[in-house]
């Protein structure tokens, strides 16, 4: 072989091993499926720290799910209306997608909505306690809300199912980049009060209220995907904030809005892949509205429907500038990040407090917080420390960084400041959940709010978050941006318009 030869054989092994791309020309091909997770009437409803019940229905929950593939490399996307999905749920769901399609694990990203009107996928798994005592079995089991082993089944399978038929699916597609604003429904819950610290919801009126304690990110990231026949097949929007407008009953939550306006814009079988941004500490309450604002559906339509308007906007303005031209690629990274324990004088006296039932509401809240600590003990005891995976996807200009957290929207805009991509969207509660993970500061002696309480859901270390941050930084810069693809030139000038180079005309 000539010494030429050999070292472009060796160059692209190197490139090949090293997870980057040679110059590859094929077009990108993608597919969009959606499948209905919702759940049963009488299936637990998520989101508390108690049980409660679903009893009615509003609108389907899904699985909806997008492939991406350059011919080098292929990625799938997953928005998931649920209230978030477990370690081991993405793990089983991996695997049977790459048994039927190939698509590594690692390349696979489920992000859940955190729609608190969905399906019972925790807080608790079944046999997550069963290494515990009895007191602590009976709190996690019968006085926690828990996950339903059929409706896991029932997730796991439509997400398997979502994925299978968007990569059989794929087709040459030409893709579009871009980015709106949406400032209005969206509202850091955290306030900074008088006596220095920082609440969480102090209520509108509240006259010890100084200034939030954090940001919102009003970005709504849109990929927009269209057909040789100008056709938009399917998108994917990325915006931060609590999917907490609950419609009455099983819902979507305001991304059942979202995807209304979509669709009513660009045609009924639009695929929308929703992916919820940094929102830890963001909600659709505004706790210094002089009025009081939309709720339930209304909330939901004025929520969803708000950030669809933009998005559908942005779609709008992008058909001009489309290409064929994508690289995809990943990163991945699983970082070990410990609890903080309970103090033992703190666990004993939780114990005393749970065993006994709550007399009043008072005593329930007490009992409450009791029963978390008892219950965050029996998972110290077990998994001291958690392992947490960052994920790093690139769509050719954009890329999506995962955390499994309810992450605070100030490391989502630095994760944004710090990276070298046009576009960066922050996905959260993404491949699995460790729970609120707020920022140094929050954790704080200016800090506190509901965000920073200890409990068997939130409890990283308070420098979690920044170990997060930095990893998904990290992560982007191993990736190569693609360009950011521009419209057709215009053309050269030559002459203006005859019709309107007059001076005025009053006579």
């Amino acid at each position: 072989m000539k010494k030429r030869s050999l070292f472009f054989l060796l160059l692209g092994l190197t490139l090949s091993g090293a997870g980057l791309h040679p110059l590859h020309s094929a077009p990108v091909k993608s597919g969009f499926a959606e499948r209905d997770i919702s759940p049963e009437i009488g299936m637990e409803r998520p989101g508390g720290y108690l049980k409660g019940y679903h009893q009615a229905f509003h609108d389907p929950c899904k699985a909806r799910a997008v492939v991406f593939d350059d011919g080098a490399k292929v990625v799938a996307l997953v928005g998931l209306d649920a209230l978030f999905i477990r370690e081991p749920q993405v793990a089983e769901v991996r695997r049977r997608i790459q048994e039927k399609t190939g698509i590594p694990g690692e390349a696979v990203l489920i992000g859940a909505s955190h729609s608190h009107s969905s399906g019972p996928t925790g807080m608790v798994l079944p046999g997550e306690f069963d290494h515990a005592d009895e007191l602590v079995q009976e709190l996690a089991y019968e006085k926690s809300s828990a996950a339903d082993p059929t409706y896991l089944e029932t997730m796991m399978a439509g997400i398997v199912e979502a994925v299978t038929e968007a990569y059989e699916k794929r087709a040459e597609i030409r893709l579009g980049f871009g980015r709106g604003e949406e400032d209005g429904v969206s509202f850091n819950r955290r306030w900074r009060m008088k006596n220095g610290l920082s609440f969480t919801h102090p209520r509108a009126g509240n006259p010890d209220m100084v200034e939030p304690a954090g940001p919102i990110d009003p970005e709504v990231g849109v990929i927009g995907a269209w057909d040789d026949e100008g056709k938009l097949v399917g998108c994917v929007v990325n915006f931060a904030c609590h999917a907490t407008t609950s419609p009455p009953g099983i819902s979507a939550n305001y991304p059942w809005a979202l995807e209304k306006v979509i669709r009513g814009a660009f045609g009924e079988d639009v695929v929308v892949v929703f992916l919820n941004g940094a929102s830890g500490d963001v909600t659709q309450v505004d706790n210094a509205s002089p009025v009081v604002a939309p709720r339930g559906a209304d909330g939901a339509m004025l929520v969803g429907g708000s950030v669809g308007a933009e998005a559908v906007k942005v779609l709008a303005g992008l058909v001009a500038s489309l290409t064929k031209e994508v690289a995809v690629d990943t990163r991945s990274r699983v970082l070990e990040i410990p609890r903080r324990p309970p103090s033992a004088e703190r666990v004993a006296k939780s114990r005393a407090l749970a065993a006994a039932p709550p007399a009043g509401a008072a005593a329930l809240n007490d009992w409450i917080w009791a029963k978390e600590i008892v219950m965050l003990q029996a998972l110290v005891d077990k998994e001291p420390v958690r392992r947490v995976e960052v994920q790093a996807v690139q769509i050719g200009p954009a890329v999506f960084v995962t955390n499994p957290a309810e992450y605070f929207c100030e490391f989502g805009l630095q994760q944004k400041a710090a990276s070298p991509f046009p576009f960066t969207w922050p996905v959260s509660l993404a491949n699995g959940c460790v729970g609120y993970v707020p920022t140094s500061e929050a954790m704080g002696p200016q800090g506190g709010g509901y965000e920073t309480r200890l409990t068997s859901y939130s409890n990283l270390v308070p420098e979690a978050g920044d170990l997060i941050r930095d990893a998904g930084i990290a992560l982007t810069k191993e990736l190569k941006p693609g360009e950011v693809p521009a419209g057709q030139a215009a053309p050269e000038f030559k002459a203006g318009w005859n019709y309107g180079n007059v001076p005025p005309q009053l006579k």
